[in-house]
């Protein structure tokens, strides 16, 4: 079976990483990631993960239980021609069954077969969910 390629914006694997997440899918989350091995993944309170070995098996390991669900809002982008930087709070359910919420930055770089996840780095949040930032007023 043919990997499905996604060479459209950075939104769009930004989408299609949190999908595979929702999935459980470890195959089509690494299949997001750039292709250099300075790649670099933190999960909430872990250490940082370089390269595909390291940052493959910590998702084996999360994703062994199940699938993870985790739903992105109140995304704030900057983007060039050639990397895009994404922070978003990611609403999830802990353990115990209490809604959490986590703040991360994924960074996206335009590569030879698309943009591709550079970096993924995520922390716990104190405190309720954020309300959504007021649209800005343009004059």
């Amino acid at each position: 079976m043919k990997k499905k390629q996604h060479n459209g914006s950075p939104a769009e694997v930004e989408a299609a990483f949190y999908d595979a997440l929702n999935r459980g899918d470890v195959d089509a989350v690494m299949a997001l990631w750039a292709d250099d091995e300075e790649i670099v993944c933190v999960h909430p309170h872990g250490a940082r993960l370089i390269g595909h070995r390291a940052i493959r098996a910590s998702w084996e390991m999360l994703l062994e239980p199940g699938s993870l669900q985790i739903h992105p809002s109140q995304l704030h982008e900057m983007h060039n021609l050639m990397s895009a930087v994404h922070t978003v709070v990611e609403g999830a359910t802990a353990a115990a069954g209490e809604p959490q919420h986590l703040v991360a930055t994924n960074v996206y770089v335009k590569t030879p077969k698309g943009w591709r996840m550079a970096a993924h780095h995520v922390s716990a949040a104190p405190g309720p969910v954020p309300a959504d930032p007021p649209s800005p007023v343009l004059h």
